[in-house]
């Protein structure tokens, strides 16, 4: 049941001692794993211990401005040279008035729950020496480990029913907010990562700010649970979704969830940023595993192990298919003349001899001005050549009218699923990358907005069509 400012709620002695931990221990799979920003090698190690990456969705391989410090499309994290984890300790009841100053200590974490007017229940956290603590949202304020902001592509603007959000600067956890227009929260979410193999990574709804407070106001979904403890969830919420099976060789994906405060599964509410919670999942958890996804509202992470990682290409084994592709020469059809793929650096700017392909039938040319064709439903564009909001254009090879794109090669290796050749692309972006990809990305629903979910291009975020969402590129091999 939620609490909704209801005093009688209030059954605990004013202040009692707390169970281990917050949420129900799990088993950690084989892959569980965590993830830390790269504060240096722990004492006595060799060589840094690496719990994972996190990659956001929708940049190929940088942020559009480039990856500055703690805000960039791909964090590798790494185990701390000193551990920062916290745990519950002790719960107090409180009279709220009183909780400003019994939140006035910056040493201790805490998380304050308001139930109403009159009553409040704080949680104190004291130092875990078993686990490493990092943190993801929008603020900019030191104690963010992972600054993200609202990805192109992730509109936050409604259009029909479906979810309504709020916006983040609502919570009341703090400043250091970046846009008043932005869904997501400046404290986002907050990932423990336990130091001893197998480094389990565990996700949980909202981070600590700069006073190292939680504050869950009135309006916020708290209640309290079955044994006697407290929690809730933050104003638009934290998603998860696990890879229903190996991320890499059987991908398909899994149910999303909303993961609470204390890391509890639950079902989806009716409208994300709606008081009442969804229902409680108890067999799945907040272990992160190799492809999870971890959706803030306005933007999405991928998380990748270490082990997944090495079944991905790298920068240099990605240039080195650049190369291999355009040592095929492959020709335009009807110029005849050689294509190639850009440089990797070069990712925004089309070049002259860069390959483009007609999405709905996978045959690649060179580029042309011809081709337009009017569609009934369109409306004509200047000189009657063009539908003016499309842009189609037929085929000369098989006359399958549709959108004609130039082909960019995926440049965030974290994103394939295997290290084969680029083979395919995504409808109708044109980005490519290896048939195993496509057919992975092309299944997964990804959160867009405050109220769909859609399958979308990994590296541009944008929404995939046709009965597929990708097709196999069909080259013209050289003449001679």
């Amino acid at each position: 049941m939620v609490l909704e400012g209801s005093s009688e709620a209030l059954c605990p002695p004013p202040s009692l001692e707390l169970r281990p931990s917050c949420n129900k221990s799990q088993p950690s799979p084989p892959l569980g794993s965590c993830s830390t920003p790269h504060d240096g090698l722990f004492p006595g190690d060799k060589e840094p211990v690496k719990y994972g990456e996190l990659i956001v969705l929708g940049h190929n391989g940088s942020l559009a401005n480039g990856d500055k410090g703690r805000r960039r499309s791909r964090l590798a994290l790494y185990k701390r040279p000193k551990a920062n984890g916290v745990k519950p300790d002790v719960i107090h009841n409180v009279s709220t008035p009183l909780v400003s100053k019994a939140l006035s200590n910056k040493s201790q974490h805490s998380i304050s729950y308001t139930l109403s007017r009159s009553h409040s229940v704080i949680v104190e956290y004291t130092h875990d020496t078993n686990t490493d603590m990092f943190q993801i949202g929008r603020s900019t304020e030191s104690m963010i480990d992972f600054v993200v902001t609202d990805t192109a592509g992730s509109s936050t603007s409604g259009g029909g029913g479906g979810w309504q959000v709020q916006g983040a600067a609502g919570e009341g956890v703090g400043g250091g907010g970046q846009s008043a227009q932005s869904t997501i929260s400046r404290y986002a979410c907050r990932i423990m990562c336990e130091r001893s193999a197998p480094y389990t990574a565990r996700i949980y709804a909202a981070g600590f700010d700069s006073s190292k407070n939680i504050f869950l106001g009135e309006r916020a979904a708290k209640w309290r649970t079955s044994d006697g403890l407290m929690d809730g969830l933050t104003t638009n919420g934290v998603l998860v979704m696990h890879p229903a099976g190996d991320f890499v060789s059987e991908p398909a994906p899994g149910v999303w969830r909303e993961i609470s405060v204390c890391g509890n599964v639950f079902a989806l509410r009716e409208t994300r940023s709606a008081q009442q919670r969804g229902k409680l999942v108890e067999n799945e958890s907040n272990t992160l595993q190799d492809g999870s996804l971890i959706d803030l509202c306005g933007a999405t992470l991928l998380w990748r192990t270490p082990t997944g990682l090495r079944r991905t290409p790298t920068l240099k084994q990605l240039e080195s298919l650049r190369q291999e592709l355009n040592a095929a020469r492959p020709q335009c059809p009807v110029g005849f003349n050689t294509l190639a793929f850009p440089s990797l650096a070069r990712r925004e700017i089309v070049d002259k001899k860069q390959p483009w392909v007609y999405v709905n039938c996978g045959h690649v040319h060179g580029y042309h001005n011809w081709g337009y064709r009017k569609d009934k439903g369109h409306n004509v564009g200047p000189g009657g050549t063009a539908p003016a909001s499309t842009g189609e254009r037929e085929c000369p090879m098989c006359r399958r009218v549709g959108p004609y794109v130039p082909l960019w090669l995926g440049c965030e290796g974290g994103l394939y699923l295997d290290a084969g050749p680029p083979t395919h692309a995504f409808c109708p972006c044109g980005h490519v990358c290896s048939e195993k990809t496509v057919a992975g990305w092309s299944q997964i629903p990804l959160p867009h907005g405050t109220h769909a979910f859609h399958a979308a291009c990994p590296f541009c975020g944008t929404w995939l069509t046709g009965e597929q969402g990708h097709i196999k590129l069909i080259f013209q091999g050289p003449v001679d």
